[in-house]
Formats: structure tokens, C-alpha cells, sequence
């Protein structure tokens, strides 16, 4: 198994356009723009389709992206920022929603399969590994018998508003103590159960 190099490329995982810019399968685009209002101030410049800019963390410089294909043509998107990079899978850092977590609780992990998740599973077919560091961000419980599609794609209510933004904080923190301190200790840190699905793999969709 080939071992992971540090961290280059930061990429949020979302659906392009207004309509879907609340809605909870965004929450990886939320997290690249808290990380760009701390170290950037917001914005980013845009290169080819996919919203592109560099931040400094630590001494470091990163390329951060969301890329603006739809979230099951996530993969190119990803490949394209780490052409833009010079990075190799070894070298990513992928950040998406994870409905199996709770709002307000992150996991982080070295690799892993895409879980049903179709913005991972784009990014597996793509690059033709698994060996890319991802972090997930809950979005659920999602109550039994609710489509899961549905529920992905449907927006915060105005009652987990104070829990989405404890999510996103502690993604942007995980985040900065990966570049900082490495992967074991963010994850040592930062990683919590979730519900409702298994305590090792990605939520679907």
C-alpha cells in the first residue's frame, strides 16, 4: 500500500448554483469557504470551470477547490486541481458530507472506499485509487422510511442552524491540525461516532 504524502490539495465536494447552495450535500464547499474566510478572507479566483485558490496554512501553501461539476462528476473536478497542483492522490484531501454522522461531528480518515457516496465514488473511478485522505462531515440523522436522495439535496432547517456551523468550525479546525500536527493527531482529535450507519464507512449518496 502505498503511504500518503502531506496534504496539498484541499477539495470541497458540492453541487454547482444557487438552488442547491444551502442544501446539505454543500457542506464540503461550506467548509472550503470557512477555510478561505480565515486565511483568505473569502472569494478565489476561477480557472476552467472550477473555482480555484491558493491559501497558506502554516507556513504552507494549498491549493483549495470546489469543483463545479455536479457532485457525481466530482472526479474531474479533483483531477483537474491536482494537475493545477502538481499533486498525486497521495497528496488530497477530500471534504463531503456523510448522512451515517451526526450534525455537528466530523470523521477523518487516510483512505477508504466511496461507501455510496457519489462524489467519492467519482473520485475513485477518476484517479484509480483509494489512497486519498477524506473528511466527512455529518449531516444527519436521517429519519427511517426518508429518501435518501431527497434528503441530501433538501436545506438545513432554521433549528440545526447553531449544529451546522459547530460542523463546519470543527472541519476547518480538523483541517488546519492535519496541516499543523498530521493526520493521526487530527484524527485522534476530531474523529466522532455518528448514528444510524456503519462506524467505519461513508453514508451513502
Amino acid at each position: 500500500m502505498a503511504e500518503e504524502g502531506p496534504v496539498k490539495v484541499l477539495v470541497g465536494l458540492g453541487n454547482p448554483g444557487d438552488e442547491y447552495s444551502a442544501t446539505r450535500h454543500n457542506v464540503g464547499f461550506m467548509v472550503v469557504d470557512e477555510l478561505l474566510r480565515r486565511h483568505r478572507g473569502g472569494g478565489g479566483r476561477t480557472e476552467q470551470g472550477s473555482p480555484g485558490s491558493t491559501i497558506r496554512l502554516a507556513g504552507q501553501d494549498f491549493y483549495v477547490a470546489k469543483p463545479q461539476g455536479f457532485m457525481n462528476r466530482s472526479g474531474r473536478g479533483v483531477l483537474r486541481a491536482m494537475e493545477r497542483a502538481g499533486a498525486v492522490a497521495g497528496d488530497l484531501l477530500v471534504i463531503c458530507d456523510d448522512l451515517y454522522l451526526d450534525l455537528g461531528t466530523v470523521r477523518l480518515r487516510r483512505h477508504g472506499s466511496h461507501g455510496g457516496h457519489n462524489g467519492l465514488r467519482s473520485i475513485l473511478e477518476t484517479l484509480g485509487t483509494e489512497l486519498f485522505a477524506r473528511l466527512r462531515v455529518g449531516i444527519g440523522p436521517v429519519d427511517p422510511g426518508v429518501d435518501h436522495a431527497e434528503f441530501v439535496l433538501s436545506p438545513f432547517l432554521r433549528g440545526e442552524r447553531a449544529a451546522l456551523e459547530t460542523g463546519i468550525v470543527l472541519a476547518a479546525d480538523c483541517i488546519e491540525m492535519v496541516v499543523d500536527e498530521g493526520i493521526d493527531r487530527a484524527m485522534a482529535r476530531f474523529n466522532r461516532r455518528g448514528t444510524g450507519g456503519p462506524p467505519d464507512e461513508p453514508g451513502e449518496l
